[in-house]
């Protein structure tokens, strides 16, 4: 074959190509996640309901938005998160709950399921956004949890927005902790008279807030907060600045963020137990989170949300209701509180 020939002949070759129609690449697929709490959420007035459901599309949108842009999926965990934080209707930030004493100690944390580092604060009393100061303790020490007056301190130091205690008190948290505190004295004084009341009894509601996200990158995120349960002992600290309890995340497997009775959570590693079944036993992620929440923990005390590597998205909870929102690339965007299906409740 001689060179005239030959470069016709890749000429040909070259031509058809370049006719054949062109592949689009399918576009990186996003995910994201939110939750504000598993609990009864009974009795929900018509203002409350649509405060809640508001503020669940605003987080929803802050953190689909940043992803949809290319953002990081830590970012948008956190972003979320502020915004759930802000709102007076969810236990975490300004809407947190209260000690026995009348008190507010907040804690988060967020993971980073790339390379698994995570940062959490426990106790604090006077930040803003507890999440943002959890990320700082991720990125700015070679900690993972701060606590108490370290947190604090830390807090200041980093340049945290500090806020003074009254900042989390609301209307709604004020008369619930004079009901409990007033009820809390009437059992005191019968205290020898009858069993003491369990502080494990269901609220009407946890509020706990989380966000879990895949970016476009393939990097999943978990980030959950929370003001603790209501009327908690000094010093008790749930399972929301826990990971592996309230918050997980790992490329490989899920990103997971919890809500509901603390102490269930730690003393099962609740979200670090559905990214263990997804990775030695193989469950999908739909599997491994109902057998959490269906069959490992009492009805009427947790939920979860969680997201994996391909996109799928799973919000479980045994409670009356769980406030929560979806979104991904597909363009799915929904919010909701009560289950929209009987198949989601526990039996």
């Amino acid at each position: 074959m001689n060179r005239l020939v030959a470069f016709a002949i890749c000429h040909l070759v070259v031509g058809l190509i370049a006719a054949l129609p062109a592949v689009a690449a399918e576009p990186a697929k996003y995910a994201i996640a939110i939750h504000g709490g598993a609990g009864g959420w009974a009795d929900l007035t018509p203002e409350a309901r649509k405060g809640i459901e508001q503020a669940l599309e605003k987080s929803l949108t802050v953190g689909r938005d940043i992803l949809a842009k290319g953002g990081s999926s830590l970012d948008a965990v956190e972003q979320s998160v502020r915004v759930l934080e802000d709102s007076p209707y969810f236990n975490a930030g300004h809407g947190a709950t209260y000690t026995a004493t009348g008190q507010h100690q907040l804690d988060a944390s967020i993971m980073n399921g790339a390379d698994h580092t995570a940062g959490a604060v426990a106790g604090v009393s006077t930040v803003k956004n507890p999440i943002s100061l959890a990320r700082r303790v991720m990125t700015d020490t070679k900690h993972v949890l701060l606590a108490g007056d370290g947190a604090e301190k830390f807090a200041r130091e980093v340049g945290a927005e500090i806020v003074s205690p009254d900042y989390f008190w609301t209307d709604r948290t004020r008369a619930e902790y004079e009901k409990a505190k007033a009820k809390a004295e009437v059992e005191a004084r019968g205290e020898a008279a009858k069993p003491k009341t369990s502080q494990l009894a269901a609220p009407d509601h946890y509020g706990t807030v989380g966000c879990v996200a895949l970016d476009t990158h393939g990097n999943l995120a978990a980030a959950t907060s929370t003001g603790g349960l209501a009327m908690k002992k000094y010093g008790r600290i749930g399972d929301s600045p826990i990971i592996g309890a309230g918050t997980y995340a790992d490329n490989e497997t899920c990103a997971i963020s919890g809500t509901g009775v603390g102490e269930l959570f730690i003393r099962n590693a609740v979200c670090y137990d559905v990214a263990a079944r997804m990775r030695y036993a193989d469950a999908s992620l739909a599997d491994a989170a109902i057998v959490q929440v269906r069959d490992r923990l009492p009805k009427e005390t947790a939920g979860l949300i969680a997201v994996d590597g391909d996109g799928d998205i799973v919000a479980e909870f045994n409670t009356n209701a769980m406030p929560r929102g979806m979104a991904d690339s597909s363009g799915r965007f929904e919010v909701a509180i009560e289950p929209l299906d009987s198949s989601l409740r526990s039996e």
